[in-house]
This record gives C-alpha cells, sequence and structure tokens, in this order.
C-alpha cells in the first residue's frame, strides 16, 4: 500500500488516525455530556457545541499562520497534539457536579474545549499540507532522474492522499461506538442501565422537586425503577438521582480517558528521519490554504498545492502569496 510513496506518508496516516478517534469519541457523546452533567437545557448545550465545532475550523487559519511564522511545521503539529491531549484531560477529570460548583466547573469545561479546539488547530491543517509538501519534494526528486520517473511521482499523489483519507474514515468510523460502550460497561459494572431520558428528569427533581408535574415525576420513579439493579434505594429520589449521574458522567468521563489515550497514541508515531523542507515557492503560505481547503475535496488542495510549487509563477512574489492565500480562503 505505501510503497514507492514518501516515507512520512504512514507516520501522518496513522497520527492523523489516532487524532481523529479521539476527536470523534468525544464528540459523539458531548452534547449528552454538557446536559446529563450540568442539567443544560438543549439549546445552551447546543450553542456550546456549536462555538466549539466552529472553533475547530477557525483557529485552522490561526495554526498555519503560526506554523508560517515560525517555519517549523512539526514543531507546531507536536504541540497540538499535546495541547489537545491537555484539552481531553480536563475535561476528563471526573469531578461531581454540584449546586455549589457549577458555575466554576462549566467554566473549567468550557476551557477544556478550547483546549481542544486550538491544539486541533495547529494540528489539523499543518499536517495536511506536510503531506503535500511531502509529494513536492518526490516529484522534485524524481524530475531529476527523468520524465518517467516524474510520471510515475506524479501519480502517486492521488493514491496517497485517498490512503491518507482512508485512515481518517477508519478513525472516525470506529470512535463514535467506544463512547456509548464505556458508558454501558460503567453503568453496567454499578447495577445500572442506559436511559437517555433520565439525566434532564434528575436534574429536574434534584434543582426543584415541589415544582415537578405529577406527570414526570411518575416517570422518573418509574425509570428509576427500571435502570435501577444496583440497590439504590429509589423511596429517597434526590440521593438516587445524585448517585445515578454520578455513575452516568463518570462513564462518560472513562470515554474522554479514551480520547487522551488515542492522542498519546498519535504523538507517539515515528516520525519520518527528515521532514520536508520549506521549499523556494510559497510553501509558508501552504498551511493556511490546506486549513481552509483540505474540507473542499483533494481537488482543491492539489490545485493549490501545485499552483504554490510551479517555479516562476505570481506565487512567487510576496504580494501574491498573500492575495492567493486570501483568493483560496474565500473560494473555500
Amino acid at each position: 500500500m505505501f510503497k514507492n510513496h514518501p516515507k512520512g506518508l504512514i507516520a501522518a496516516a496513522l497520527s492523523n488516525m489516532g487524532e481523529r478517534f479521539g476527536y470523534y469519541i468525544m464528540n459523539a457523546v458531548l452534547l449528552l455530556f454538557l446536559c446529563s452533567k450540568f442539567g443544560l437545557d438543549e439549546g445552551t448545550a447546543g450553542v456550546i457545541y456549536s462555538v466549539f465545532y466552529a472553533a475547530i475550523y477557525v483557529l485552522s487559519l490561526v495554526g498555519g499562520l503560526i506554523a508560517d511564522h515560525k517555519q517549523n511545521y512539526k514543531g507546531t503539529i507536536q504541540w497540538g497534539l499535546i495541547v489537545m491531549a491537555m484539552g481531553y484531560v480536563l475535561i476528563a477529570i471526573p469531578i461531581v457536579a454540584t449546586q455549589s460548583n457549577h458555575s466554576w466547573l462549566l467554566a473549567f469545561t468550557c476551557l477544556a474545549l478550547a483546549l481542544i479546539a486550538f491544539g486541533n488547530g495547529l494540528f489539523k491543517g499543518n499536517l495536511q499540507a506536510i503531506v503535500g509538501q511531502m509529494y513536492d519534494n518526490l516529484e522534485a526528486e524524481a524530475a531529476k532522474k527523468g520524465p518517467e520517473e516524474l510520471r510515475i511521482a506524479k501519480s502517486k499523489r492521488d493514491s496517497g492522499f485517498q490512503i491518507f483519507y482512508v485512515f481518517i474514515n477508519i478513525g472516525g468510523l470506529i470512535a463514535p461506538f467506544v463512547a456509548p460502550l464505556l458508558r454501558q460497561w460503567w453503568l453496567g459494572v454499578k447495577g445500572m442501565v442506559y436511559n437517555a431520558s433520565l439525566p434532564a428528569l434528575c436534574h429536574q427533581y434534584i434543582n426543584n422537586p415541589d415544582g415537578m408535574n405529577a406527570q414526570n415525576l411518575t416517570n422518573l420513579t418509574d425509570l428509576m425503577n427500571q435502570v435501577n439493579a444496583g440497590g439504590l434505594d429509589v423511596s429517597n429520589l434526590g440521593a438516587a438521582c445524585g448517585s445515578y449521574l454520578e455513575v452516568f458522567n463518570t462513564g462518560v468521563h472513562y470515554s474522554f480517558f479514551a480520547s487522551v489515550a488515542a492522542k498519546d497514541k498519535a504523538t507517539r508515531q515515528r516520525k519520518p528521519k527528515r521532514w520536508p523542507k520549506k521549499s523556494s515557492s510559497a510553501w509558508w503560505l501552504c498551511s493556511p490554504c490546506w486549513a481552509s481547503a483540505y474540507s473542499s475535496g483533494s481537488h482543491s488542495i492539489r490545485t493549490a498545492n501545485r499552483f504554490l510549487s510551479t517555479p516562476g509563477t505570481m506565487s512567487t512574489r510576496p504580494k501574491w502569496r498573500l492575495r492567493f492565500g486570501r483568493l483560496l480562503t474565500r473560494s473555500s
């Protein structure tokens, strides 16, 4: 599969697969986690989720600019993994939410999400830009050997990105099943089962037991009897609800620890001995270009990369580098 491809492709593909695996584990349960842990309504939790998701894409541009300024793409990628791992560690700490710590714990969780988004911005676009530069270097070396070698080298770019994205999709395909399995496993250890409606009813009872209508109270009692096989005293609904939420949210925290483990594996992937160097063209612009173009498909990526790496084009002049980068950002 990797024959005649750049040596760094497998390391980049495995690193990206590990990062996507960890991200989609967290993404699969984030909205439910915000509602079950903090008792947020779906609208408020959706706003937090939407801001987080938007920040991932916006901060990809910031990550590209940082890498261009520092001229250290490998270091930017590694720091991105470290920052993401820090965010996952913070959000994985199983602190029980109470009325006294609700405000600062929610802010603490949002800080962890901000770290994850920023780390993703440092990592995502820059890694894909490096993959593109690997094939630029491969074609440059092949051009020295003759036209036939150059033709073969150019034919490897498309299949190389197919391999790269297959690894991403593998990570994204498996991950959403991991978080529910870990949550259900932990509930089973404690003699309970999962019910999606129960966390909201538990929060409603804990926050205002006297204001709960008879229908919801009956539903809460029935559901607690259904999910409880671990000896909870259902006659004391307040304590039973608190215990169920604690066990439920701890199971979600364990899924976040799985995300940390995935980030650790991605960080430990063997890197190639020689990463691509900055070319004589507008390579410094590739990271923000990729950050805005990678979601548009491999055609946009190849077009941008080949234009920027073609000697004698307008992109070799500084003022055209900036203008072309803005054009790509707007068109994506």
